[in-house]
């Protein structure tokens, strides 16, 4: 006879899961203070209208900038997706695969914790 597998993660699964959740929110928030802290203060003194022209200095810190700016941007969808993951987690839908129904392992959802999608169908999606 078939093993039926679980609709869905226990209660107290879902907790875990949310305390895990939490705590990566709170570093990425952190994090993303941090990226648009330094874009926000990348050089608005008096050297922004001094008559120098320092191409490769001025290039590289556009090129700083940019780059914070980027990080900063991972961030911001890394937060919207672990949000989105703590309203599943309320909802009851956690940990459900949105391809396949099935329950995501809880090893990826460790390491992955906003995943929606198990392996299978994600390696699916690339195809």
């Amino acid at each position: 006879m078939e093993e039926k597998q679980p609709v869905r993660y226990s209660d107290e699964e879902l907790a875990e899961f949310k305390a895990l959740i939490e705590k990566k929110l709170k570093e990425a928030r952190e994090g993303l203070e941090v990226y648009m802290e330094a874009c926000n203060n990348a050089g608005n003194d008096t050297m922004d209208t001094s008559p120098t022209f320092k191409v490769l200095e001025e290039g590289s810190q556009v090129l700083a900038k940019e780059e914070n700016a980027q990080q900063a941007a991972r961030l911001f969808k890394y937060i919207k997706n672990l949000e989105a993951a703590l309203m599943r987690i309320e909802n009851k839908t956690y940990g459900i695969c949105r391809v396949t129904g099935k329950l995501i392992p809880k090893e990826r959802l460790l390491s992955v914790p906003h995943a929606t999608m198990c392996i299978e169908a994600k390696l699916d999606s690339k195809k």
